[in-house]
């Protein structure tokens, strides 16, 4: 009965730190948001192409355009490497 009682013991414990402790959900920048009244800016901005876009604009007083983090995202700066023409080794 004692290991019983530690069995179901653990596992509430695993659940409830399971629950407490939830992984982020994975936020992406698809390069199509809808816009539109209501929505803010950029906007909703889960769309891979402009056809899924329009489709979820449809009917819905919405339009589509380019997701700004996408259009004007810059690269990751690589480690900038200075060099000394002058310098002879």
């Amino acid at each position: 009965m004692r290991k019983f009682g530690f069995v179901v013991i653990t596992v509430l414990v695993t659940a409830v730190a399971g629950l407490a402790n939830p992984s982020p959900a994975k936020a992406s920048d698809y390069p199509w948001c809808t816009q539109g009244r209501g929505l803010g800016y950029p906007g909703d901005c889960s769309y891979q192409t402009y056809g899924q876009c329009s489709a979820a604009a449809s009917g819905r007083a919405l339009s589509c355009g380019m997701n700004p983090r996408v259009a004007f995202g810059q690269e990751p700066r690589g480690r900038r490497v200075y060099r000394n023409p002058r310098r002879e080794w």
